[in-house]
């Protein structure tokens, strides 16, 4: 078993499972399970699989929509990117406990996810030029099995996740030290740190020498463009939340309640597929929308008020972000119609600025401008200093979204939005799903921390940069401003995909004009006796 462990495997291609549950069965039944799924045996790796679960994943992908070589390309770019001798070293996210028994649910680091696959906790990935990745996997535990289910171990990682040696866990206080002193450069993941490594001797003085830095500085420069199967997934999880939304809006004229609503928008998601919510739903009725980020989601919706939702789901790993605000009652008053046409306007117009050599930043400047402008107009605002404006939208008007809601969070939004320029060696071009990936995933950068650059004939990629814009305006009911005005808050947002030439607005589908959202209440209120029913059932 010890040559097993040891083994090498090539970083380009893929084994079939089936393959290797015939190669390896005997020797896993000690510490990996079986299933059955119909008339055929699996090996069970901890998470889903083609053969486990086929109507999730086809036969090469390790999760759902990213196939295994997918996953070689970006840790190839990675270690491209890097300097020489350089060794990164990636944890996943830990356990949180909600009390002393009882976990939260589990969401892996979106590093950890983008460079191994794995979707489980436990683990330590380390990817260097000597050794390609290894992952260290958790040690199994026959009494955790019992109580938690299989977990991948070191044969999942070499088999299933490709990596080119594994470990277990146990065993990296041995193993780990010798690969830092090898290295001129250490790289981790800041967020996940682990005192497991980091209290390592090696790992200690390369630290007082000042060889360790942020891994974060180039994951998040990759996960800035998204690949086309990316792009598939955040679509459809785009479209999830504008239905489930959608349905919710619906739902709200019979059921006016932040709890009620938060819940329905849950169901909704999870029903069309979504793993879980993005983040708590913000559901803010009357003043509670100009809370930026509300999230007790527990009083009743009175007749006249606006409700805000700010909702999200997560479709195998990446998110959706979406939001907003329409009166229940199925009309505008005259003062919530005037706000809101301000924002919507500013929405539409900061929409079409959304382009190849525009930056975030330059975009919330116009929309600040907007805003500030219009609620000067309207007697909001009595000047237009930025400390008085700032009090009714502290926020930007948007960030880049992915495998986070805040995604690449090291990407300053100053950096024009314009395709990416792409250079590769000629080994790379040579290898067919790395130049499909260069057309939609790839990324060329220099700055102060990559000592590399990659020169052969630069090409253009597609953008395939997703981003939020969101403007609002958020008026506290102590804020001195005419009465009517008091006590709203409102915010559009749409997600936004950057192509080659301009944008396309992924939750477009979503109503946000005021004649659409006018019809669509009222045409729900024209069940009222249905609505009834459903009332006196949930009573």
């Amino acid at each position: 078993m010890a040559t097993r462990l040891l083994r090498t495997r090539k970083l380009v291609g893929s084994v079939s499972i089936r393959k290797v549950v015939s190669q390896v069965f005997s020797p896993w039944h000690d510490f990996t399970g079986f299933s059955t799924y119909a008339t055929e045996r699996y090996v069970d790796v901890g998470q889903p699989t083609s053969l486990s679960h086929p109507q999730l994943l086809v036969e090469g992908e390790i999760t759902p929509g990213i196939t295994c070589d997918e996953y070689i390309s970006r840790r190839k770019r990675l270690l491209e990117l890097l300097p020489e001798k350089s060794l990164a070293i990636i944890a996943a996210a830990p356990v949180k406990m909600m009390t002393d028994v009882v976990p939260y649910p589990f969401r892996q680091d979106a590093d950890y996810l983008y460079i191994t696959g794995c979707s489980q906790p436990g683990g330590v990935a380390v990817l260097s030029e000597e050794c390609g990745l290894c992952m260290f996997m958790p040690d199994p535990d026959p009494h955790d099995v019992v109580w938690q289910g299989q977990v991948a171990g070191v044969e999942a990682a070499l088999d299933f996740f490709k990596a080119e040696k594994a470990f277990p866990l146990s065993k990296m206080h041995k193993i780990l030290p010798e690969m830092i002193g090898r290295a001129s450069r250490l790289f981790h993941n800041v967020k996940t740190a682990l005192p497991s490594y980091m209290e390592l001797e090696a790992f200690r003085r390369a630290s007082l020498n000042n060889k360790v830095k942020d891994l974060s500085h180039y994951t998040h420069e990759m996960r800035w463009i998204k690949s086309l199967s990316e792009l598939k997934l955040m679509r459809e999880s785009a479209s999830i939340a504008c239905q489930s939304l959608l349905q919710t809006m619906l739902l709200s004229r019979t059921f006016p309640e932040e709890s009620k609503l938060s819940a329905k928008v849950e169901y909704e998601c999870k029903m069309r597929g979504a793993q879980r919510m993005a983040f708590h739903p913000v559901v803010g009725g009357g003043a509670n929308g100009s809370v930026i980020h509300y999230s007790r989601n527990d009083q009743k919706v009175r007749a006249g008020e606006l409700v805000l939702m700010d909702i999200g789901c997560e479709f195998h790993g990446y998110l959706s972000d979406l939001t907003r605000t329409w009166p229940p009652c199925g009309s505008f008053s005259s003062a919530q119609e005037i706000l809101y046409s301000l924002i919507l306007e500013t929405n539409k117009e900061c929409v079409k600025l959304c382009k190849p050599g525009v930056s975030i930043q330059q975009i919330h400047n116009y929309s600040v401008q907007m805003i500030r402008r219009g609620l000067k107009e309207i007697g909001i605002l009595k000047d237009e200093n930025g400390c008085s404006y700032h009090q009714l939208n502290p926020t930007s008007v948007g960030h880049y979204l992915g495998m986070d809601v805040h995604d690449s969070a090291m990407i300053s939004n100053n950096r024009l939005l314009q395709p990416g320029v792409v250079s590769h060696y000629d080994t790379f071009h040579k290898n067919p799903i790395y130049t499909i990936l260069s057309e939609g995933a790839m990324v060329f950068f220099q700055d102060e921390m990559c000592c590399r650059s990659l020169h052969l004939g630069p090409r253009r990629s597609h953008s395939n940069k997703v981003i939020t814009i969101e403007p609002g305006v958020y008026i506290p009911i102590s804020y001195d401003a005419p009465d009517r005005f008091r006590g709203i808050g409102i915010r559009i947002e749409d997600e936004v995909l950057i192509t080659e030439t301009g944008y396309e607005v992924l939750t477009g589908s979503m109503p946000k004009e005021i004649p659409h959202i006018k019809s669509l209440l009222n045409f729900a209120s024209s069940t009222a006796t249905e609505a009834s029913d459903l009332r006196a059932a949930f009573s």
